[in-house]
């Protein structure tokens, strides 16, 4: 059986969103979907359509969280008949209650409030510090996100309409095999080509005195980031022969290519290094600013 995909649930839109993607997932990897809410949180978001709430006691809360996961798990459970759905709320605080939740599962689904501003679970610094700390890959959802989004604009008189791209952003210097892998599953789960972004930022020694990209040089710089890829896809598209696979290399800063991206992926594909600093776990700037301002859903894989 598929490894578990979570969805963390604090009755926020966002986080509506994200079960809801969550259960598409699920449906596609015929996996089990678990839904999570963190009574450690200081008070619950409102569920759709109420006022936001005061803080609540934990008696209060506790059956608040039972009647809103309650209400997400039939709906959902209505909209896919046959999905194997488990509801739970734990008594941690937020962060700990999800990195633990993550780290049974095969894909944590969280919310965002779309480009401009990460939300999940009130708080864009819970999110951001779930995604940092996490073992196991984390998706970001923005609200308002309908399933039509996801695929490409229907033709007259044709069935159901194929999924948008998978979007693979690759560091063509260190490419990783577990984004690589999890980016052609992905693709492969939909039926969709698989867009790979990859990117590299030039040594000064590259720029001329005007600040262009001297042509011979972008020229060979472009080349050995292509090679580099073709080493790195071969296997993979060995594995994967039905899998369309494009690529693309930029030159210089590749978040804003990566958001560009988006606004015609059904998922965006990252890979986050694990490392520590003294202040904690980290996101680096090209995770950073596609959390941030991507429009489709964000899937963050971390590696060694």
């Amino acid at each position: 059986m598929a490894r578990t995909i979570t969805a963390g649930l604090d009755g926020s839109p966002e986080s509506q969103a994200a079960a809801g993607w969550a259960a598409r997932e699920a449906v596609l990897r015929d996996a089990p979907l678990r839904l999570v809410h963190a009574l450690g949180q200081p008070y619950p978001c409102a569920a759709p359509g109420e006022m936001l709430r005061p803080a609540l006691g934990l008696d209060a809360h506790s059956r608040w969280a039972d009647r809103m996961l309650g209400e997400t798990e039939a709906t959902l459970a209505r909209r896919h008949p046959g999905l194997r759905i488990t509801a739970d709320r734990v008594t941690e605080e937020a962060v700990p209650a999800l990195l633990g939740a993550a780290g049974e599962a095969g894909l944590l689904v969280l919310g965002s409030r779309g480009p401009g501003r990460v939300a999940g679970f009130l708080t864009g610094s819970v999110a951001l510090a779930v995604v940092a700390g996490s073992r196991r890959p984390v998706a970001l959802v923005r609200a308002g996100l309908r399933p039509e989004e996801e695929h490409q604009p229907r033709a007259h008189g044709s069935g159901a309409a194929p999924f948008r791209d998978v979007v693979l952003g690759l560091n063509s210097d260190a490419p990783n095999g577990d984004v690589i892998g999890f980016a052609f599953h992905e693709a492969s789960r939909r039926g969709a080509r698989l867009r790979v972004v990859h990117g590299r930022s030039p040594e000064l020694p590259y720029y001329d005195n005007g600040g262009d990209l001297n042509a011979a040089l972008h020229a060979q710089l472009v080349g050995d980031m292509h090679r580099a890829l073709s080493e790195a896809l071969g296997p993979w598209r060995a594995k994967f022969p039905g899998v369309e696979v494009t690529e693309q290399a930029v030159i210089g800063r590749a978040g804003s290519h990566l958001v560009a991206a988006s606004r015609d992926a059904s998922l965006l594909v990252v890979g986050r290094r694990r490392r520590r600093t003294p202040i904690g776990p980290v996101i680096g700037p090209v995770d950073h600013a596609v959390l941030h301002r991507a429009t489709a859903p964000v899937a963050v894989v971390p590696h060694d």
